[in-house]
This record gives C-alpha cells, sequence and structure tokens, in this order.
C-alpha cells in the first residue's frame, strides 16, 4: 500500500483547532483518523475543532475514562476513541461499530488497537516542540486518506 507523507507545525491551540476543521471539512462516512503523540500534544485539541466544524453542540472532550465518546447531533456522526486504557485487553467490546462506522472516527493511543484498526487511514503523530507549538506529521494510508491529504496540503 502506498503511503504518502507531509508535516506542518501548529504554533497554538487555535491553529490545531483550525487543522481539526479542515480535517473535518473532507470527511466522508467511514474516514479514520489516527492521533499518535503523548499526553499535551494536541490530539484532543484537534478532535475539539473537527467537532466545532461539523456542527457538534456537545462538548467534545477526551474519551480517556470512558474509551469512547459518540457526537451525533452534528452534520456527520463523529466518533473519538482513546486506546491508552485497552493496552492487552480483549478488544471484543463494540468499537468495530465506531471504526467501521456511518461517521468520521478519531483514535488515539491506536497501538493499543492495531488488532482492529482499518488498513486505510490517515496517520497523525504529534511532536510537542514547546508550550503551544506542535509538529504534526501526516502518513496517508490508502487511497481516501490521500485524497485527505491532498485536501490538506493542496497538493
Amino acid at each position: 500500500m502506498a503511503m504518502k507523507e507531509n508535516s506542518l507545525i501548529t504554533s497554538s491551540k487555535e491553529e490545531t483547532m483550525e487543522l481539526g476543521k479542515k480535517i473535518a471539512s473532507l470527511a466522508m462516512p467511514g474516514d479514520v483518523v489516527l492521533l499518535n503523540g503523548g499526553l499535551g500534544s494536541g490530539k484532543t485539541t484537534l478532535v475539539k475543532g473537527a467537532g466545532e466544524a461539523l456542527g457538534v453542540k456537545d462538548p467534545v472532550i477526551s474519551p480517556t475514562f470512558n474509551i469512547l465518546k459518540c457526537y451525533f447531533k452534528g452534520s456527520l456522526p463523529m466518533y473519538h476513541i482513546d486506546g491508552y486504557r485497552l493496552e492487552g485487553q480483549n478488544l471484543d467490546i463494540g468499537l468495530e461499530e465506531a471504526i467501521y462506522g456511518n461517521g468520521i472516527t478519531f483514535i488515539e493511543w491506536p497501538v493499543y488497537l492495531a488488532a482492529i484498526l482499518p488498513e486505510e487511514c490517515l496517520v497523525l503523530d504529534f511532536e510537542k516542540l514547546g508550550d503551544e507549538q506542535r509538529k504534526i506529521v501526516f502518513t496517508a494510508k490508502g487511497k481516501r486518506a490521500e485524497e485527505m491529504l491532498r485536501g490538506i496540503f493542496g497538493k
């Protein structure tokens, strides 16, 4: 499978949210975005921006303790999964319904969900460079993710 890679730097929470909005503006049912990065690297901030762009009215918060948050009151269902607490756990808990569902799915800490992840997805690797600055590396796995990359970077 071909993989294309690009990166950018955001310098504020607002810029990270704008990136989330851009991703949401390109979203189609079934899209999956994997979010890698340490605590406080901007993953949830990006998802908040996506939720805002999709018209989600409920507060978008980290699903760390819930594992899955679903937002249905928007232009497209949005699923937000946090795999952090699932290391070594039985993954037969219904997450596939969101991952392979009718909305866009954002997955934080996807390394713990590797057994159930789709082959085609957009992967974002976050690196915290300073208090507000983040480097985000984008990797497209599959044709749909490559389309999203073209929409984000205008290539």
